[in-house]
């Protein structure tokens, strides 16, 4: 069964953050809020636990998953950007965004597109999740928390203990989430093209 944390969701105890990142350290799979819906996110770089987060998120090699950073200045590690980019960038983060760039080589293979070597990147405005990676020191690797079948995503931790506790390692209660997901946005091209419409306003793309 997974464990359970009730983290308040503006000023996060930095005890259960550290315990929370202890398990992902460990290989976990976690439960985590966002400033959309809910996630599933573990380590960037443990394959094993990528692997098992495709399956319970019933997703193949082809669905982007995300990478979510702290800031600006992590995401030109995984990231190529132009200026152009940048102030895009710099305008809508921290934010319900989704922001689909080209890939470095500092992010593993299995994990960006396989035909377009692009990655989806996100900073979210969480204080749990943001708390979380800076315990963490390094990106953590995402998807939103919708299960294979369903037509909406699980924003309700109690919900999610109800169906995930026995395939995830943690579940983190910061109350209850929106239904709706990142807006995405691929900037890869000329001009910005969106990908889905979400909680993040489109308009700030011209879109």
């Amino acid at each position: 069964m997974s464990q359970f944390f009730e983290i308040h969701p503006e000023n996060p105890q930095p005890r259960l953050i550290r315990q929370a990142a202890q398990i992902i350290q460990s290989g976990g799979i976690v439960a985590v809020p966002t400033d959309s819906a809910y996630a599933l996110v573990c380590r960037l770089d443990d394959k094993g636990a990528v692997e098992k987060l495709r399956r319970i998120r019933g997703v193949d090699e082809k669905h982007h998953l995300t990478l979510l950073v702290r800031d600006l200045s992590e995401i030109s590690t995984y990231a190529r950007v132009d200026n152009r980019q940048y102030r895009l960038l710099k305008a809508v983060t921290p934010g319900p965004y989704t922001l689909i760039l080209d890939a470095t080589h500092e992010v593993p293979r299995r994990l960006s597109h396989p035909s377009r070597k692009t990655i989806g990147i996100r900073v979210p405005e969480s204080p749990i999740l943001l708390a979380l990676l800076e315990e963490q020191g390094e990106p953590l690797i995402g998807t939103t928390l919708q299960l294979p079948g369903d037509d909406h995503m699980l924003s309700d931790p109690e919900e999610v203990r109800e169906r995930l506790g026995k395939q995830l390692d943690l579940i983190i209660d910061g109350g209850a989430g929106t239904l709706e997901p990142t807006t995405i946005v691929d900037l890869t091209g000329d001009e910005p093209v969106l990908l889905r419409a979400g909680r993040g306003d489109p308009a700030v793309f011209g879109l």
